[in-house]
């Protein structure tokens, strides 16, 4: 597991999620396979974040340059699960779609990861009421609730860590996923886990701010050029 925020669901906190998911591939030229739901700001946020500057071309070749915008890169994958319900919220279907990429490519890459044969969402979903399942805080009608969204992030975030350290999965061979990403050699309990020290620079939190800045800021506002500052 990537990233879990709490928050309304906004464009701010679309950017943020996806970001997350840019920090992981900053190291390497590959690109990742996003399979969404069809929540409006995903398409802005995925451009913001993975977006590259595309100039318009004038039909004659003449006159100054239009206003540049962001397209896809070769490469990026996305596809949206658009569920279709009744006036009362009741499925009544479902209907997928390739947002960047062809839907072809989406279903090779869907197979190859062994997650389904066509486009969807199912694996978040099972996610969620994993979730759900283990945290209380969630629940419906529960009397363990947060009286803050602080200290329900603060839940979620531990559970969070948790998850990727001291549950096995049935689909990782009985592994952790940090197991599976070679993190540790072994399985972690959750009192090992809690009592390990951890310490981290001054330094390296703010290169890991830095890092994150730069993955927020899109390319459309790196090309724009700055406005030199008057000097007297």
């Amino acid at each position: 597991m990537i990233d879990l925020r709490v928050g309304p669901r906004t464009l701010e906190m679309a950017k943020q999620l996806v970001a997350s998911v840019g920090l992981c591939c900053s190291g390497s030229n590959a690109l990742p396979m996003l399979l969404i739901d069809d929540h409006l700001p995903y398409p802005s946020a995925i451009l913001d974040i993975f977006g590259v500057v595309k100039h318009g071309r004038r039909r004659w070749g003449r006159g100054r340059k239009k206003h540049p915008r962001l397209k896809a890169p070769p490469g990026l994958l996305v596809g949206v699960v658009h569920k279709l319900r009744d006036a009362t919220g009741n499925l009544l279907g479902v209907k997928t779609r390739a947002l960047f990429g062809r839907a072809k490519q989406i279903r090779l890459r869907i197979v190859e990861l062994g997650i389904g044969q066509q486009i969807n969402t199912s694996h978040v979903e099972r996610l969620n009421g994993t979730l759900r399942g283990q945290q209380t805080r969630l629940a419906r009608r529960t009397r363990n609730v947060s009286r803050g969204e602080q200290w329900l992030q603060w839940a979620l975030s531990l559970w969070h860590d948790l998850y990727n350290w001291t549950r096995v999965h049935r689909s990782l061979n009985g592994q952790t996923p940090a197991m599976a990403l070679g993190l540790t050699d072994r399985l972690w309990s959750v009192l090992a886990y809690i009592r390990y020290p951890v310490h981290v620079s001054d330094l390296q939190r703010e290169d890991w701010v830095e890092q994150r800045e730069n993955v927020l800021t899109s390319a459309l506002d790196r090309y724009k050029p700055k406005k030199s500052l008057p000097t007297s």
